[in-house]
């Protein structure tokens, strides 16, 4: 490899370490070639780029933009590395895990990962990386846990509520009261009128003495 391809694949792997929070490093020394395809094809579909690369060029990238801040990974730069780049952080080792249980293998290795500004050294570290909590599981926890007050609270307002209902009295039907037929007034009879008394006749006025 010449001078100038080295420094394009540390330029490469410089684009790469900046664009990732979250990176695996991987001894995929023993596997054969059929498996680093097969391996590749897995990631690809899952989103997560691979890269393999020589140690002293990984190093070279990482230290040109925070030596200090990659330096736990450094000892885990041996053998044949390939590199998992990944937006979530425990996709490499679902993949990683998953690969080797279909394959009824240990292999690859994973030496080291880099995880939001963590270091996991080590093989044995792999489990707990499949269990790591994504940023939206987190954010989805956090809503649960706080709806879970309000959720309490209107199940037992509607409980209340509903109990309310079943102890409350049916009320009787009001039965209207049937209008009263109002009797026609009766009508008074008509006063006969009193007999006229007769005029007195001037014949039988007393004479006069």
């Amino acid at each position: 490899m010449t001078k100038q391809e080295k420094n394009e694949v540390i330029e490469l792997l410089k684009g790469k370490f900046s664009q990732y929070n979250n990176f695996y490093i991987t001894d995929t020394e023993s596997l054969t070639v059929e498996q680093v395809s097969k391996l590749r094809r897995v990631c690809f579909s899952k989103q997560v780029e691979m890269k393999v690369a020589k140690n002293t060029l990984i190093k070279k990238a990482l230290e040109a933009i925070d030596g200090e801040k990659y330096a736990g990974v450094y000892d885990s730069l041996h053998k044949v590395t390939a590199l998992m780049f990944s937006e979530n952080p425990k996709d490499p080792a679902v993949i990683l895990s998953g690969f080797r249980k279909e394959g009824n293998t240990d292999k690859p290795v994973l030496k080291a990962a880099f995880i939001n500004g963590d270091v996991f050294v080590g093989d044995n570290q792999l489990k707990a990386l499949t269990q790591i909590k994504t940023k939206n599981e987190l954010i989805g926890e956090i809503i649960g846990l706080l709806q879970s007050p309000i959720q309490r609270v209107l199940g037992a307002l509607e409980n209340k509520d509903n109990a309310k209902k079943e102890e409350a009295p049916a009320e009787a039907p009001v039965v209207e009261a049937a209008p009263v037929a109002e009797a026609p007034a009766a009508e008074a009879p008509a006063a006969e009128a009193a007999p006229e008394a007769p005029a007195a006749d001037a014949t039988d006025a007393p004479a006069e003495a």
